[in-house]
């Protein structure tokens, strides 16, 4: 007789069941940690940006909203590397550093590149979403609405120096 006792008249076979959830599980979670890689050379490769356009803000508002941002980019990639390290046991591989970086040419190219590099980074986060576990969705998706947020800060600081 294959299969367990369920009852006086019911067997069922050892068969495995695959649950639709898991489909695809093991190479979902290969892109969410490579986009966590992503994210976290991202996220410092803006904080340097954010260094330079703090530099060169001609207002002390504007140098608190970009200090705000940095702020939080700073977190986004603390963020990152814990939930990384919890999903593997382990630090990110290095190739993922940042290289040095490349200033802009001018205060209101680094705040256009700013808000299209936000708005990018929403893009790649809302697949990091998608794909991640459910207790780790909540801490992704405030990271994708703070992007938003600066993206809204940045769309401001352009129409204020246009």
């Amino acid at each position: 007789m294959s299969g367990y006792w369920y009852g006086p008249f019911q067997y069922t076979s050892y068969l495995p069941v695959r649950l639709a959830a898991l489909e695809g599980y093991d190479e979902r979670m290969k892109v969410v940690l490579r986009m966590l890689q992503e994210g976290i050379a991202g996220e410092r490769r803006d904080e340097l940006l954010y260094d330079f356009l703090i530099e060169q803000a001609p207002t002390e508002q504007e140098k608190q909203v970009i200090a705000g941002i940095r702020e939080d980019e700073r977190r986004h990639r603390r963020l990152f590397l814990q939930i990384y390290g919890q999903l593997t046991g382990q630090r990110p591989a290095a190739h993922y550093e940042i290289e040095a970086l490349q200033p802009p040419v001018s205060y209101l190219d680094g705040i256009e590149q700013a808000l299209f590099d936000e708005l990018k980074t929403f893009e790649r986060y809302r697949t990091i979403y998608k794909y991640m576990l459910l207790q780790y969705r909540d801490t992704v998706f405030e990271i994708m609405t703070d992007e938003l947020k600066h993206a809204s800060y940045y769309n401001w600081l352009y129409a204020r120096n246009r």
